[in-house]
C-alpha cells in the first residue's frame, strides 16, 4: 500500500539506524501508518522505538537523558569545588553501540536518505575555531578529561552537548572523578542557551500501564470531543453496552485541601461508579492505548508489548481501531510484539482496514548481525485469512 493514498504523509517512510545501543546497523525500508514490529525477546525492538524518541525529539538533551534515566544508565560524578559532592548523572557512552564513544563514534537516525538523519558525534572542541567564550572554556575541561562534547546535528542545525565521561576502567558503579564545579557550571549554561530544532510529538506506551495523572490528563484533554467517543468504543470491545458512560471525577475534602482526580466508569448493574484503574489491565490497556492517539495528532505513538492485557479475542478489534484512529488524527504508529496473536489481529485489521498503510517487520539476528525481514502486502492477507503462523523465529 502507498503512504501517500490518503494524503497525509508519513514522517518516516524508511528507517536506518547506526551506532545506537544494541543496533549496530538497521534498515527498515518501509513503514506504515501503523508498523508491527516484532520478533523474539532482546533482540533490539524496544531499542528501535527508543530511537524514534530520540529523533522526534531531534535528540533534545532532556530526552536523552530521561531514556538513560529510565534505564538506570548513570554514573556518579564527584564535583570538586570548597563543598565537594557527589551527583547522578546520565551515562551518555550508553547511548553509543558497544559504549564506544571515541573520535569515530556516531550514531545516525532517521530516514534511507542521510540528509534527513539525526546525528550525534563528537566535537573536537578546537579552541581557535570557537566564537562562545562558554565553548572555550569547555575545550580547557575537555583538554584535561573532565568532560567531552558532541554535537547534535539535524539538517541545517547543530547543537553542542557538554557531557560527563566516567573514567575508563572503573567499578560497576561507573564513577566519574574529578569532576570541576567549574566545567558543570559551563555546560549548564550551554545548555540553557541551547536552540533545538522543533520536535514532532511523540508518546510512548508500554510495557507498563498509564498512571492516574497521565488517565486523567488524556481524558480531559479530549472530553466532550468525537476522541471520546473513541476511547469508549475501546473500552466496549470488553465490555460491550454494559459500559454506558465514562467520565473524570474529583474527589475532595474540602476545595483548599487535598483532593484526587479519577476516570470512572458507568457499568451496567453496578449501583456506583467504578475506577478505571480497577476494570482491569485489559481495560486499562486499551484505554491507554485509545487515549494516547487521541492524544497523538500529527505525531508519532509508539507502543512497546501491544499485546499486554488484551484477549486474543478482541485482537483484531482492537488493531482495527488503532488503523482507523492513526488514519483519523494523522498518527503514525510503531508497535512491538512478540506474541502470534497479536500478530494475526493485526493481519486481519490490516485486511479489513485496506485504505489504511500498513507494515510488518520480523526482526532476527543472524550471526550477531540484526536484521528486518520485511513482509509483502500480499503475505500478511494470506496469513489473515488462512489463519497462517507469521513466523518469529
Amino acid at each position: 500500500m502507498s503512504q501517500e493514498r490518503l494524503g497525509n504523509p508519513l514522517h518516516l517512510q524508511s528507517l536506518s539506524i547506526k551506532g545506537f545501543r544494541g543496533i549496530e546497523e538497521l534498515t527498515i525500508d518501509r513503514l506504515g501508518r501503523v508498523t508491527l514490529i516484532a520478533g523474539k525477546n532482546s533482540v533490539g525492538k524496544t531499542t528501535v522505538l527508543d530511537a524514534i524518541q530520540v529523533y522526534a525529539a531531534r535528540g533534545h538533551h532532556d530526552i536523552l537523558s530521561q531514556l538513560l534515566t529510565s534505564r538506570q544508565e548513570v554514573s556518579i560524578a564527584t564535583v570538586e569545588s570548597l563543598d565537594k559532592f557527589s551527583q547522578f548523572v546520565p551515562d551518555f557512552p550508553a547511548l553509543f553501540h558497544g559504549r564506544d564513544v571515541s573520535k569515530c563514534a556516531r550514531i545516525a537516525i532517521g530516514p534511507k536518505s542521510d540528509t534527513d538523519q539525526l546525528r550525534i558525534e563528537e566535537s573536537l572542541l578546537n579552541e581557535d575555531e570557537l566564537d562562545s567564550q562558554i565553548e572555550k572554556y569547555l575545550s580547557l575541561y575537555a583538554t584535561r578529561g573532565y568532560t567531552q562534547a558532541f554535537n547534535v546535528v539535524f539538517q541545517d542545525t547543530e547543537q553542542m552537548l557538554p557531557w560527563i565521561l566516567p573514567v575508563q576502567g572503573s567499578d560497576a558503579a561507573r564513577t566519574v572523578e574529578r569532576y570541576s564545579v567549574s566545567a558543570c557550571l559551563y555546560s549548564h549554561q550551554l545548555l540553557v542557551k541551547a536552540k533545538w530544532s522543533s520536535p514532532i510529538g511523540c508518546q510512548s506506551l508500554g510495557p507498563g500501564l498509564l498512571s492516574d495523572d497521565e488517565i486523567v490528563r488524556f481524558w480531559n484533554a479530549i472530553a466532550l470531543t468525537e476522541d471520546e467517543d473513541r476511547a469508549v468504543q475501546a473500552l466496549r470491545l470488553i465490555f460491550g453496552n454494559d459500559l454506558e458512560r465514562v467520565a473524570v471525577r474529583r474527589d475532595e475534602i474540602s476545595p483548599d485541601k487535598e483532593h484526587v482526580q479519577r476516570v470512572v466508569a458507568r457499568i451496567r448493574g453496578q449501583t456506583r461508579p467504578v475506577p478505571l484503574q480497577s476494570l482491569g489491565n485489559g481495560a486499562l490497556h486499551l484505554a491507554g492505548v485509545a487515549l494516547a492517539l487521541t492524544n497523538s495528532r500529527d505525531g508519532f505513538l509508539l507502543i512497546d508489548e501491544a499485546e499486554n492485557g488484551i484477549h486474543h479475542s478482541v485482537q483484531r478489534d482492537y488493531w482495527r481501531m488503532v488503523f482507523e484512529t492513526a488514519e483519523t488524527n494523522n498518527v503514525q504508529v510503531l508497535a512491538t510484539t512478540h506474541s502470534f496473536d497479536c500478530l494475526r489481529g493485526f493481519a486481519q485489521a490490516m485486511t479489513d482496514c485496506e485504505e489504511v498503510d500498513g507494515a510488518l517487520v520480523r526482526l532476527e539476528r543472524e550471526n550477531g548481525t540484526l536484521r528486518a525481514v520485511e513482509y509483502s502486502e500480499r503475505n500478511i492477507k494470506a496469513a489473515a485469512k488462512q489463519r497462517i503462523d507469521i513466523e518469529m523465529r
